[in-house]
């Protein structure tokens, strides 16, 4: 009688889930692979070579990555080679025909959603906590319709209007995780300057910092502003999201992001470097409570009461 592995019976809830999250499950189907070859005391050089793979290809796999999970004659292959029982290999053969399913996100045209927003998109969908810092922008899963719309027809002037409003739609759609009943854990550090600088019109920006307030007093949401008179703070030129995983040894992630690119970072030296900017920027913004009343007053002062 074989022993249930422990390692594959925490991978049961995710059989479960009502919303797919291929992202997620690709993850874990890497990490599940990747300590099975440990467990078999291989190396990812000798693991590849043994099937023909490319180290790389193995350690594609493994970290999860790609819009498509690995093949199931790929993942049967490497779990034989690992001598992995049946319990286990039944379960990560349903975990695999799950990651297949597509995510709300993967309706959208591929020129609307590169690979690498795929992947943001489909990290913040199965984040259990994310934490982000922004010097230009109020944080995506923040926005208003119209200030998303201001931000695109900024970044895309030359876009048709079909377009921009596609893009619109598709960054409402993403904010609605945090209306879930599992809604991730938001904590957004904002410089103070995004809430100066008026995108769209004077309205846009009264409106959107007002969604900006009620959005803050939700439990699971943090915003902390970083004030202007804070000469020292230690903040990233860029910005910065750190995502945190449930369960299951997944690692942290931070995203990078460029003009036309992105950068992922899992390495856990490079992620926890990240962890500890974010804490001192935390410490050195405005406590919620006071970043609160920094919001309200901006409203009432710069962009007039709401009618």
């Amino acid at each position: 009688m074989s022993v249930e592995s422990p390692r594959a019976s925490r991978l049961e809830p995710y059989l479960s889930r009502e919303e797919p999250a291929p992202t997620l499950l690709k993850m874990l189907v890497g990490v599940q692979l990747a300590g099975a070859r440990e467990d078999a005391g291989l190396s990812q050089e000798q693991a590849a070579r043994s099937l023909g793979f490319s180290a790389a290809k193995l350690s594609r796999i493994e970290a999860g990555k790609g819009r498509r999970p690995p093949t199931e004659d790929d993942v049967l292959a490497l779990l034989k080679l690992y001598g992995t029982d049946d319990y286990e290999v039944s379960v990560l053969l349903r975990l695999l025909k799950r990651a297949g399913e597509p995510g709300w996100w993967q309706r959208y045209d591929k020129r609307l959603m590169p690979e690498w927003f795929d992947r943001l998109v489909g990290l913040q969908e199965a984040a259990t906590t994310i934490r982000t810092f922004e010097i230009q922008y109020v944080p995506g899963l923040l926005q208003t319709a119209d200030y998303t719309r201001a931000v695109v027809e900024r970044g895309l002037p030359t876009a048709p209007a079909a377009e921009v409003q596609r893009r619109v739609e598709l960054r409402m759609r993403r904010r609605e995780l945090l209306d879930r009943a599992d809604a991730p854990y938001l904590w957004a550090v904002v410089d103070e300057s995004v809430l100066l600088r008026v995108l769209g019109s004077r309205e846009v920006m009264r409106t959107q910092l007002e969604h900006l307030i009620e959005m803050a007093r939700r439990p699971h949401v943090v915003v902390q502003i970083v004030p202007l008179d804070v000469t020292n703070a230690s903040a990233p030129a860029i910005p910065v999201t750190y995502l945190r995983f449930g369960g299951a040894e997944l690692p942290d992630i931070v995203y990078l992001e460029h003009i036309r690119s992105a950068n992922f970072l899992e390495d856990r030296d490079e992620t926890e470097e990240y962890r500890v900017v974010l804490d001192r920027l935390a410490d050195e913004a405005l406590s919620p409570r006071e970043s609160l009343a920094l919001l309200r007053s901006t409203v009432e002062q710069r962009y007039g009461a709401s009618r």
